[in-house]
């Protein structure tokens, strides 16, 4: 039976739907801290300290951007499956020692060691080994539904599942959610008998990757959307609570916003896949991104949960489009070879957002108030705007990858 170029093989779906889970499973574990960490350490010895609860946010980002790239290339020389579970297993080990913390400086040391387990270049690699050309930006846009996803899901679930469990329980069940995708990761085949061989490294492929304009781009995109994520998830909560609405009663604003944000999300997408004007829609999202920002900062100290509420929406809408466009977009155009190198450099990226996010603030909220961190976010965007006017749409998802392969695209600069 000959097999369809467009379509997902037994393996290939299964690879699709397993990886897209265990990335999804990981990603909420991380999430599922971030809208309540904030309020929910109060009572701990630091806790009085925006900093220190702003660094405790985004610190596993730190540690993420430090070894994406060192798991990624171990993915190439030491196999993908085997990297991926021992990334899952540290990730389980820090999510144990944060159920077990007792101060907020504790906290801070073993969100560092959840972030310790960097597999996300190691997992997008190896859906890469085990897919074809014709299907893989499908699997790729899997995974980005399912970082959406657990996004979504943290956001209405966190609060529920606090006022059920507290933090140490939060921590136990990111800690469960990390073993159960290692057990997923398990039953895929260790090694596609047709992957490529891994390649030697050398410094000048990985400069060579930095360089390329449009990857770089994209690199500071989702750098950019992952510090601004961070930053809320410091500043909102208060603002939510400010409004009357306990941690425990968060999920009633999160949730009708983010249903109707994917209402609205999706045509666009769906539109602008079919014409081939993602560019616009990248513009798009990051246009409505800034005006969010900006409205929140004039909103800031201010009362009235319709205004925060149009704000939250247009927010989640960009974000949303955002995060549903930039994995299928890196998808297209990371090369072939060095697959574990590139997605490192991504993921690295990704990572140092949530990290410079968090940190940075937290540090704002200290010194200049609640108004600070949305200016400092507009004013991020915006630059982030100018860097990504140079973008040009992706080649067609079935010739992607065969024009990566015989004709590479230059090294480039911003300029």
């Amino acid at each position: 039976m000959s097999i369809r170029p467009h379509r997902f093989t037994p393996l290939e779906r299964r690879a699709a739907f397993t990886l897209a889970g265990v990335y999804g499973l990981r990603m909420l574990g991380l999430f599922l801290m971030m809208p309540v960490l904030a309020l929910g350490v109060r009572g701990m010895p630091g806790a009085d300290d925006a900093r220190l609860v702003g660094l405790a946010i985004g610190v596993f980002g730190l540690t993420q951007a430090l070894l994406q790239i060192p798991f990624g290339i171990a993915s190439d020389l030491l196999g993908r499956r085997r990297v991926i579970v021992v990334g899952l297993w540290i990730f389980a080990a820090g999510s144990v020692w944060g159920a077990l913390a007792t101060s907020v400086p504790e906290l801070v040391a073993a969100r560092s060691l959840q972030g310790a387990g960097a597999i996300s270049a190691a997992v997008s690699a190896y859906l890469a080994d085990l897919t074809r050309d014709g299907v893989r930006t499908r699997a790729m846009a899997l995974v980005g539904a399912a970082i959406g996803l657990s996004f979504a899901l943290s956001l209405v679930l966190a609060p529920v599942l606090y006022g059920a469990q507290g933090l140490p329980g939060l921590f136990w069940l990111t800690g469960l959610l990390a073993v159960a995708a290692s057990g997923l990761v398990m039953r895929l085949p260790r090694r596609p008998v047709d992957a490529p061989a891994p390649a030697p490294w050398a410094w000048a492929s990985a400069l060579t990757l930095l360089r390329q304009g449009q990857l770089l781009r994209l690199n500071v995109g989702i750098f950019v959307l992952m510090a601004i994520q961070a930053a809320l998830f410091v500043s909102i909560p208060s603002v939510l609570e400010g409004l009357g609405f306990a941690l425990t009663e968060h999920w009633r604003i999160y949730l009708p916003l983010l249903v109707v944000a994917f209402v609205v999300m999706l045509p666009m997408v769906f539109v602008g896949e079919r014409r081939g004007q993602l560019r616009v829609l990248f513009l798009l999202g990051v246009g409505l991104l800034w005006a969010s920002m900006v409205g929140m900062g004039f909103l800031a100290g201010k009362a009235g949960l319709l205004p925060w509420g149009i704000a939250l929406l247009v927010f989640m809408v960009g974000f949303n489009l955002l995060e549903a466009l930039l994995p299928s977009w890196v998808s297209r155009l990371a090369p072939a070879e060095r697959r574990g190198l590139a997605l490192g450099i991504y993921t690295t990226a990704q990572s140092l957002g949530l990290f410079v996010g968090g940190a940075a603030a937290g540090s704002l909220l200290y010194w200049v108030g609640l108004a600070g961190v949305f200016w400092a976010c507009a004013g991020l965007v915006l630059a982030w705007g100018w860097v990504a006017w140079g973008m040009v749409n992706p080649p067609p998802r079935a010739a992607s990858h065969l024009a990566d392969a015989h004709h590479p695209e230059k090294p480039v600069t911003l300029a």
